[in-house]
């Protein structure tokens, strides 16, 4: 593997601890608001994200790839309201993506056909990620300005279990 790529794959582990670290944040914000539904899905969104890094390590190390963990970043979003920690988690998958798009960009640009094959989990997952984050921002705008619709988003997130990633390295 080129050193451009294991550099790449190596960053993203940062990057996906990173997004564990501002889903925690966001969680703790809608905790404070006391919605608690929305804090479990940004708990559980946290949690898959270190999942995401530990994925990422663990390909690197089957590759005989050094991992070197760097420090993690402190969210720096501002933090408002219902809908804009919504927005910031869209926004934010819409870069992870953008991330993922260029590893594998550099993948298949070496030829290196087994970090593609990897990585093809990934674009799913991203695909999802961002529907997910787009369909809380529509169902928020349609039902979230009612008590009630509030409440109901709020009890459906509450729902939501966590479900280990299926991708097996």
């Amino acid at each position: 593997m080129n050193e451009r790529i294991a550099y790449l794959l190596n960053d993203q582990i940062n990057k996906e601890l990173y997004s564990a670290y501002l889903y925690l944040d966001i969680a703790n914000h809608y905790d404070d608001l006391d919605l608690d539904g929305y804090a479990n899905y940004y708990m559980i969104q946290a949690q898959e994200e270190r999942d995401h890094a530990l994925l990422f390590m663990k390909y690197m190390q089957n590759n005989g790839l050094k991992v070197t963990l760097e420090a993690i970043d402190k969210p720096d979003k501002i933090l408002d309201g219902v809908i804009g920690p919504l927005e910031i988690a869209a926004e934010h998958e819409r870069y992870v993506t953008a991330l993922i798009n260029n590893i594998y960009h550099e993948a298949h640009q070496d030829k290196d056909y087994r970090t593609m094959k990897f990585l093809d989990w990934f674009v799913d997952e991203q695909m999802e990620e961002e529907e997910n984050a787009d369909k809380m921002i529509s169902r928020y705008k349609l039902f979230g300005g009612d008590p009630r619709g509030l409440y109901l988003l709020d009890q459906e997130y509450a729902a939501r279990a966590y479900t280990a990633p299926s991708l097996v390295l």
